[in-house]
């Protein structure tokens, strides 16, 4: 049942937005970062995304400059692991991310995605202006709304302070380790999930 609530809801607005996908003009790109858990798996989503021009993966939200992956997998530099989302606005919007956000990710548990436990894998949007700052706090209290979810959302919307790469081979890691069991348990139904609600917002391949 929550599956079909999110395609219903999500698909609201996904209608009016097609002309947008239609207007060719200079590209007017935006970043935004997001946390959902491992950057992984987020990661390997937006890469499909039509729109997405790139996405990174790292940490922000944290004490400690340039920290390593050892260091934030123990808990005590307070960043959460995220993906830094570079789109072009005239081919998306901040709500369509977020709509991806919030179907590929349990927002409602605490400090954890799955197996996934610790503060490093907290739900959390970053937000670098009014807008995203508006849209975020609005779809939250959307799906809260309408009960979505069996229990309240968890995602802390925050702003933007600093974002450090993860180191080279956190990057596309999907991509370069797909027979990982890792990848094929956890990250593949990701996106096979976000690959059937929207079947027509992905990257012509």
């Amino acid at each position: 049942m929550k599956n079909i609530v999110l395609i219903a809801l999500f698909a609201l607005s996904l209608n009016g937005f097609a002309q947008n996908n239609k207007t060719k003009s200079a590209p007017n790109l935006e970043t935004i970062t997001l946390g959902g858990g491992c950057y992984w798996c987020v990661e390997a989503v937006y890469e499909n995304l039509d729109g997405v021009k790139s996405v990174v993966s790292g940490f922000s939200g944290g004490k400690v400059a340039n920290p390593t992956y050892e260091e934030v997998c123990t808990g005590t530099t307070g960043h959460a692991e995220v993906v830094q989302i570079t789109y072009d606005k005239n081919v998306t919007d901040i709500n369509e991310i977020f709509k991806v956000f919030f179907t590929v990710h349990d927002p409602t548990t605490l400090n954890r995605q799955g197996a996934d436990v610790g503060t490093q894998y907290r739900s959390v949007i970053f937000y670098k202006n009014a807008e995203q700052k508006n849209a975020a706090e609005s779809i939250i209290s959307e799906l809260n709304k309408a009960k979505v979810y069996s229990s309240p959302i968890v995602t802390k919307v925050e702003p933007f302070k600093a974002f450090y790469k993860a180191e080279d081979y956190h990057q596309n890691y999907y991509a370069n380790n797909k027979n990982q069991p890792y990848c094929k348990m956890v990250i593949q139904p990701k996106i096979e999930k976000f690959e059937k609600v929207f079947k027509d917002k992905l990257k012509k391949k």
